[in-house]
C-alpha cells in the first residue's frame, strides 16, 4: 500500500464474503428500560458495574444507522436516546456513569463519552427513521455542540457526530464549526514521511482521528485538504497490516520508537477502521478503500493473527479481545457494537 492512495499490499481474505447479517441479540440481551450495561462475563450482564454513557451512545449510532431496522432495534434507539437526554447537562455536557441504583457517579464532563455522545445523538439525528427522534437527537446535539474539549479523541468523536447532522441539515451551523474545530484539535499528518501522523503515539480508536479529518474536507470553508486524512488513514493501514491481514494496534498503545506489541487488540480498533474506510471510501470515490473494510469484517470471522473467529455465533456477542491464546470470552457492551458495526457494512460492500 503507497502512502497516498491506501492501496494495500496484500488482498482480503474471502471470509468477509460468507459474513452474517449483523445481531442485535445480545445488545437486546444487555440492555433494560434505563439503558446499556457495560460488562459481561461471557454472556451474562455484570449488573453491578451499571452503564456508561460512552457505551449507550455507540448503541444509538448502531441503531439509528440500521437499515430498515426491526421493532425492537428501534426500540433500543428510543431507550438510548432517553438515556443521553437524562445524562446531559444543561450546559451541554455529559455525565457518564450511572450506577444499578440509578444514581450518577460522576460530574458532568466533556470527555471521550461527551464526544460519543455527539456522535450518537448525530447521527440519530440524520438516520434515525422515526421523525420524533431525529427532532430530539438534534435538540440535545445542538446543546452539546456549544461546548469543546482539549482532548483529540473527544473532540474527534464530537466532529463524526457533526458530519453526520451536515448530512441531513447541511446549513446548520453549530454542526460546521464543531467540525471544523474537532479537525483542527485533531491536526494533520507530521513532517517525518516514517511517522505521518499527530502526535508520537498510537492509542486507541485511531482511525477515528484519520476520519474526523476526511469528513471535515467536505466543509464548505475552513476544511483540510483530503489528502491529509486520506494520507493519516493510508500509513495506519499499512503498519496494521501483518501477512495481508489486520494487525491492530493492541490496548498498551504503541509511542515511536518502542517495540510494537501483538496483543490484546480490541474491537473497538477494527470497528473505528471499518468506519474511516467507509468514510474515504464514500468521499473519496476510491474503491480500494472497501478492502480495508473487507478485512476490518475478515478479523471477527477469523482472519486475524490468531486465527480465530471473535464473536459467538449462538448469542451474537463480541469477545472482549484477542490474545496470544485466542479471544477472551467476555461479552461485554463496547465490543459487540464493534462487532455489529462493523457487520453493517457486509452487504454494503460484499
Amino acid at each position: 500500500m503507497t502512502a497516498t492512495t491506501g492501496r494495500p499490499t496484500a488482498p482480503a481474505g474471502q471470509r468477509w464474503r460468507t459474513a452474517p447479517a449483523p445481531s442485535f441479540a445480545h445488545l437486546i440481551r444487555m440492555s433494560d428500560d434505563t439503558g446499556l450495561f457495560e460488562h459481561a462475563r461471557h454472556a451474562i450482564v455484570r449488573r453491578e458495574h451499571g452503564y456508561c454513557t460512552d457505551d449507550v451512545a455507540r448503541g444509538l449510532v448502531v441503531t439509528s444507522r440500521q437499515p430498515e431496522p426491526t421493532e425492537k432495534v428501534v426500540q433500543l434507539s428510543e431507550r438510548y436516546l432517553a438515556f443521553l437526554t437524562h445524562a446531559q447537562h444543561a450546559d451541554g455536557a455529559f455525565h457518564n456513569r450511572l450506577g444499578h441504583d440509578r444514581r450518577w457517579t460522576d460530574a458532568p464532563g466533556l470527555g471521550d463519552w461527551w464526544g460519543r455522545a455527539l456522535w450518537g445523538l448525530g447521527t440519530a439525528a440524520a438516520r434515525s427513521p422515526a421523525a420524533w427522534v431525529r427532532e430530539e437527537a438534534l435538540v440535545a446535539f445542538s446543546r452539546g455542540a456549544t461546548r469543546r474539549s482539549p482532548a483529540r479523541h473527544a473532540m474527534a468523536f464530537a466532529g463524526l457526530g457533526a458530519a453526520e447532522v451536515l448530512r441531513r441539515h447541511p446549513g446548520h451551523v453549530a454542526a460546521a464549526a464543531l467540525l471544523r474545530d474537532a479537525a483542527t484539535v485533531v491536526g494533520g499528518p507530521g513532517p517525518d514521511p516514517q511517522w505521518p501522523w499527530p502526535g508520537q503515539q498510537l492509542s486507541y480508536a485511531n482511525a477515528a482521528l484519520a476520519e474526523v479529518v476526511i469528513a471535515a474536507s467536505q466543509l464548505r470553508h475552513g476544511g483540510p485538504p483530503l489528502d491529509t486524512g486520506l494520507r493519516m488513514l493510508s500509513w495506519l493501514w499499512d503498519v496494521q497490516l501483518r501477512h495481508g491481514r489486520l494487525s491492530v494496534v493492541p490496548v498498551g498503545g504503541w509511542r515511536r520508537g518502542t517495540d510494537r506489541l501483538r496483543y490484546d487488540q480490541q474491537p473497538i480498533e477494527v470497528a473505528a477502521f471499518a468506519d474511516a474506510c467507509a468514510t474515504a471510501a464514500t468521499v473519496s470515490g476510491d474503491p480500494d478503500w472497501e478492502t480495508g473494510i473487507r478485512q476490518a469484517i475478515g478479523w471477527f470471522l477469523g482472519e486475524n493473527d490468531v486465527g480465530t473467529p471473535m464473536w459467538d455465533p449462538e448469542t451474537g456477542g463480541g469477545y472482549d479481545g484477542l490474545t496470544a491464546h485466542g479471544p477472551n470470552l467476555n461479552q461485554g457492551a463496547e465490543s459487540t457494537l464493534a462487532l455489529v458495526s462493523t457487520l453493517q457494512y457486509a452487504q454494503r460492500w460484499s
